[in-house]
């Protein structure tokens, strides 16, 4: 019998495509054990910037991963609506905010509101909060806003981007920047909200002024992008704010 020449090409192109044959199985595998890892990672990802715009930044310090889910499933239910506050027949475990932000027809989009109930009385609401969706400087940014029962007087929001400039317009994740814009107001009209919005600029006291929030130094598209989705997030969510305003 004839020793195979592993110096020959026909044994080179075999050896390397059982090789990958191989190997792409066993990454396949690998990444199919992994899925359903992955799906929890990111459903508890989204609970924590629910419950911390609703509860507080610090409201799950020391909390594991099935911690915050056992409290989100206690404290939160959701509502989906459209833009005319009526209640819509919607998957929110299925939905992407992204393909909602894209939907040009802002009046097919499904809005879902997060409503938050105290830790001590989940019956009673704490906050609903608000998923949104815009544009930065340079990609997408996003926010959950958290609204008091009032429904007029911002109880937290957590912020997060795709591709801010590091030490400026990604800033926005800093808690400090978001604590800005605690106890901040919404101002009502008849067919829209204002938000608060971020000034142009960096170090200035707005803390009498319900409507305006200290800017960010050398990141003021990222503001601008900040504030046009806010507006334009709230001003879809405002019927159904209205029908809960106190």
């Amino acid at each position: 019998m004839s020793k195979l020449n592993r110096n020959s090409n026909g044994y080179i192109f075999g050896y390397a495509i059982i090789l990958t044959l191989v190997c792409g199985t066993l990454l396949a595998f690998v990444s199919e054990g992994l899925k359903d890892r992955q799906k929890a990672a990111v459903l508890v990802e989204k609970q924590k910037f629910i419950l911390k715009a609703g509860l507080g930044a610090n409201s799950l310090d020391g909390l594991s991963g099935q911690q915050i889910t056992e409290l989100y499933d206690k404290v939160v239910k959701v509502d989906m609506v459209n833009s005319k506050g009526e209640k819509v027949d919607a998957d929110e475990a299925k939905l992407s905010i992204f393909k909602e932000y894209k939907k040009k027809d802002v009046t097919t989009r499904s809005l879902p509101v997060y409503v938050v109930g105290k830790k001590d009385n989940p019956t009673e609401v704490e906050s609903y909060v608000l998923p949104t969706y815009g544009n930065g400087l340079w990609d997408n940014v996003w926010a959950y806003i958290a609204i008091d029962g009032d429904a007029e007087t911002i109880e937290g929001i957590v912020f997060d981007h795709k591709g801010e400039t590091p030490g400026l317009g990604a800033r926005i994740t800093d808690a400090e920047i978001q604590n800005r814009f605690v106890n901040k107001k919404l101002a009502y009209s008849d067919n829209a909200i204002d938000a608060p919005d971020f000034q142009k600029g960096e170090g200035t006291n707005y803390d009498d002024e319900p409507q305006k929030v200290d800017g960010m130094s050398g990141a003021t598209i990222t503001g601008v992008g900040v504030n046009d989705m806010l507006d334009a997030y709230m001003t879809l969510y405002r019927p159904y704010l209205v029908s809960k305003k106190k």
